[in-house]
């Protein structure tokens, strides 16, 4: 075999065992939920029923994740026709019952020993506001899991993913901590490819919803090495006769998550809200020159250097702002003090000329050394002293 095809196989190794490091492992990614040692985490919303007695045999079952607010609240205060003034009513209503049935399940999964989330479902427009009102729906304790929502990468539909990035500063701002992330595969690719422009979406534990038993393929990399949950069994993939897990106590189209770690694990990390590191980007590091000796020998072990992570939106900006300054000043004639013209007749300014301006130029350029005619454009001292 050549020794350019080698080379080539040993980078590819040592790419796909870079890629499934301690933290991504193969069997992450391939029906993780058929291990007997993988946490589940059930997530729920106001129409789901739940039977509490029977959920809590399942001693795989750690965490409980409750729909909380929904885009922006209903107006308190209900004007117009009848028709309005009833609709807007219903709608109040409506929201005072599921924040009620809220707290109540947050009560009850507590009391059960579950750790307890609350997720948003976010759309479009007023990213701030709906932060807030997350933060004043959900009332989150300092071991509750927060989690933005984003059902598709839709603007028209969803929350953009621009606006998504000020509710997450607005959440960080008020609690001091991160939410998780909850997109599908498809937007978390999209965000795994822009990670530049979504420099805090593409940092948020990945709360991954794919509907597939394995999603080593798919999987977006970019900073995510690993999800934080992984949504493998819904509605669309869990009917009367077949899915992927069933648990007691719940209906058929209920969510459920699987975790990348054991119980103990995920007790642990809960509720996140911090960053993730940003990982080094192996496949583009630069391999470091080896002997042709030890080539030859074949036992060799390539090594990297490191490549700097590249700029950010903010960094170009600025650098190219700087690089402007510097080419626009260049264009900036250098100030040229003309010498005063002495006044009087025509005797006068002959009697200047042969007198004075020999000596005059001759002591400006005395006095100013580091001029430097060529570098300046300006030849009226050279010509004088023709």
């Amino acid at each position: 075999m050549p020794a350019h095809a080698l080379h080539r196989l040993a980078l590819l190794a040592i790419a796909a065992a870079m890629a499934l490091t301690p933290t991504a492992r193969a069997s992450d990614f391939s029906e993780p939920w058929k291990d007997a040692d993988r946490a589940l985490v059930i997530d729920a919303y106001e129409y789901n029923s739940i039977d509490w007695a029977q959920l809590a045999t399942d001693k795989r079952i750690v965490g409980f994740i409750n729909k909380a607010s929904d885009g922006m609240p209903p107006p308190y205060f209900c004007f117009g026709k009848d028709t309005e003034v009833q609709l807007c009513k219903a709608l109040w209503r409506r929201y005072a019952v599921t924040r009620e049935l809220f707290q109540t399940r947050k009560v009850v999964a507590k009391a059960l020993g579950l750790k307890w989330g609350a997720y948003h479902l976010a759309r479009p427009g007023n990213p701030v506001e709906q932060a807030n009102n997350f933060i004043d729906f959900a009332e989150p304790g300092p071991d509750d899991l927060l989690a933005l929502d984003i059902e598709d990468n839709d603007p028209t539909q969803w929350m953009s993913l621009e606006d998504a990035e000020e509710f997450v500063r607005q959440v960080h701002r008020r609690l001091g901590r991160f939410p998780i992330l909850y997109v599908n595969g498809r937007t978390a690719q999209h965000i795994a490819d822009n990670s530049y422009r979504y420099q805090l979406l593409s940092r948020l534990p990945l709360w991954y919803a794919r509907y597939k038993p394995a999603i080593d393929a798919q999987f977006p990399m970019g900073n995510w090495n690993r999800y934080a949950l992984w949504q493998f069994s819904a509605q669309a993939n869990c009917g009367k006769r077949q899915c992927p897990y069933r648990v007691a106590g719940t209906p058929n189209d209920i969510d459920v998550n699987v975790a990348a770690m054991d119980a103990p694990k995920l007790r642990e990390l809960w509720p996140f809200g911090g960053l993730i590191d940003v990982p080094m980007d192996y496949l583009a590091s630069i391999p470091l020159p080896i002997p042709r000796e030890a080539g030859l020998a074949g036992n060799v072990a390539i090594t990297y250097a490191n490549v700097a992570a590249p700029p950010t939106l903010s960094e170009l900006v600025a650098a190219l702002g700087t690089r402007w300054i510097s080419f626009r000043d260049g264009f900036h004639m250098p100030v040229v003090k003309t010498m005063p013209r002495p006044q009087g007749g025509i005797a006068d300014y002959v009697a200047w000329m042969r007198n004075e301006k020999r000596f005059v130029s001759n002591e400006q350029v005395a006095a100013k050394p580091d001029i430097d005619p060529v570098a300046t454009g300006s030849i009226q001292f050279d010509h004088g002293l023709r």
